[in-house]
Formats: C-alpha cells, sequence, structure tokens
C-alpha cells in the first residue's frame, strides 16, 4: 500500500516476528521505494522520531522506524551491547525482506548502524551518521549524571529535559527545541508506544560503556557512501568524534551545523533532510 498521503504522526504501528520476539515498527512513503531504515538514540522508541524529516524522507523512499528487542512496543530483553543490537538490527532487515537498504542511525542508532554497516556490509546501500561519533570515546562514565543535570534543567525551568540535551542554551536553538517538541506531541496518544524505564537506562549505558572502550580503526573498513552530520556543540556525543568519522571512512562527506547541539539535525531538519536527499540521490 503507498502511504505518501500519510503523514508520520498518524502512521500505525505494525509488528512483526524476529527471531521469536516481537518488534514494533512503523513505514512511511511509498510501498515500492527504496528502504530507508532508522535507527533511533540512547533510551529512544518510535515516537521520538521528528515527524518533519520523516514526512520529507517519505516523499521519495519507504522509510522504516523500530524499537529494538525490549525497547518501546517490542518484546524481549534489551540487549546489552552494540553488537547484539547491530545483529538485531540486520534480523528485523532480512524478516521484512527489504534486500538493500539504506541506513540512517542517529547518536546510539549511530553506534548500531556502523556496527550494521560493518557486519552486515551486503544489507546497506549507503549510511547516514548523525548525532554519533567513532568508538574509542571519553567521558561515557558521565552519561547518567548527564541526563540527571537536564532532568533538573527541565524541571527548574518548565521545559523537556531535551531542551538540555539535544540543543544549545542560545534563544534560536531553544525556539528549535519548542517547534521540535510540538511536532512530536502531533502523535494521537492511543497509538504511542511505552516509555523506556531503568532497565533499558542500564542497558544502554553499558553498552555505550562497552562500545567506548573499543579501537576505532575498524571504522575505516567501512566502504559505503556516508554523510555525517552533526551541531557544533554536541554535549552528548562531543562533535570531534564525528569529525573522526569522516577521517576514518574513506567515502564518507561532512556537515557540521551552527549554533546546534546533539539534535542538530532537529533543528535543522529542513537543511539535513535536503543534503540527506542530495547524498541518496547522488
Amino acid at each position: 500500500m503507498d502511504t505518501q498521503n500519510l503523514s508520520y504522526s498518524n502512521s500505525k504501528t505494525k509488528r512483526i516476528t524476529v527471531n521469536g520476539e516481537m518488534f514494533a515498527y512503523r513505514e512511511l512513503g511509498p510501498a515500492n521505494g527504496k528502504p530507508l531504515v532508522m535507527l533511533h538514540h540512547f533510551l529512544a522508541v518510535i515516537d521520538h522520531w521528528d515527524p518533519a524529516m520523516i514526512d520529507e524522507f517519505a516523499k521519495e523512499y519507504r522509510v522504516i522506524v523500530f524499537d529494538n528487542r525490549g525497547i518501546g512496543g517490542s518484546t524481549g530483553i534489551v540487549s546489552h551491547s552494540i553488537d547484539a543490537m547491530a545483529d538485531d538490527a540486520g534480523a528485523f532487515i532480512k524478516e521484512l525482506g527489504l534486500g538493500q537498504i539504506h541506513l540512517l542511525g542517529f547518536s546510539m542508532g549511530g553506534f548500531v548502524a556502523q556496527t550494521v554497516a560493518y557486519k552486515y556490509p551486503e544489507l546497506v546501500d549507503k549510511l547516514i551518521l548523525a548525532g554519533t561519533g567513532s568508538s574509542n570515546i571519553e567521558n561515557t562514565e558521565d552519561l547518567p549524571s548527564l541526563v540527571q543535570k537536564a532532568l533538573v534543567f527541565a524541571k527548574e525551568n518548565n521545559k523537556h529535559h531535551k531542551h538540555y540535551l539535544f540543543f544549545t542554551q542560545s534563544e534560536e536553538s531553544q525556539a528549535a527545541a519548542d517547534a521540535f517538541m510540538a511536532r512530536l506531541d502531533k502523535r494521537t496518544p492511543d497509538d504511542r508506544v511505552p516509555i523506556s524505564d531503568e532497565k533499558v537506562m542500564v542497558a544502554h549505558v553499558k553498552a555505550i560503556r562497552t562500545w567506548a572502550t573499543k579501537d576505532d580503526e575498524w571504522v575505516a573498513s567501512i566502504k559505503h557512501p556516508t554523510f555525517i552530520a552533526n551541531g557544533d556543540e554536541d554535549i552528548m556525543v562531543n562533535t570531534k568524534y564525528s569529525m573522526r568519522l569522516h577521517e576514518l571512512i574513506p567515502n564518507s562527506r561532512l556537515s557540521i551545523y551552527p549554533n546546534a547541539g546533539h539534535g542538530g539535525i532537529f533543528q535543522y531538519h529542513s537543511l539535513f533532510t535536503k543534503q540527506a536527499l542530495e547524498f541518496l540521490n547522488d
């Protein structure tokens, strides 16, 4: 069925059995379009993707987003390693019979996307890595305290914690945060999936810390055409690690957005999708 007449805000949740577990997913765009699979961030569920971004991609591509094992609307125990998450993502792609796909990973999803491209190169055509970086990264032990700071900020300023984690504190960036959160709120409550709990945080933190200890030279073996994007003031995955990805991946291009944080692709969603589509269509 062609779903181009819909928006991601009102797209329906579907489920498929992958290795004995039910995986929740949504798709938008032409049914015969090239698949663009998107992997989301630390603690995220499929409700947390920006509808404006997905709607734009879905004009040309069959966009598919999903909750990995034990996340959101999917059953099972949350994976404690990036490698295991990549294995589940690969199994999901194969189970849907998607063939070769374009793969977009944001933040922790970018770690997973790199690993999918490395372990299952035949599944991936082009790769988009946003708000993310290479392995061998520093200060991952600070992640829980950073989240706590964001929660305190949110309470004191009557804002969402993503205003702190994903955006800079400039007036322009905070206005973009307001607009981003308003777009997320458009989804009808009766089709939302459960948010991540403490067990998910423990698993994700463990996975990220293990990832951070890996040397990053292996990334140079990723030969897929790759588009890398980030804000210039990312406090979650330091922007220098996006630059490091660009150094390591031989067939890559890089875009750094000014006065933007970890969620630079949401602050600059129009520019990001334009650049990403140009890259995919090249």
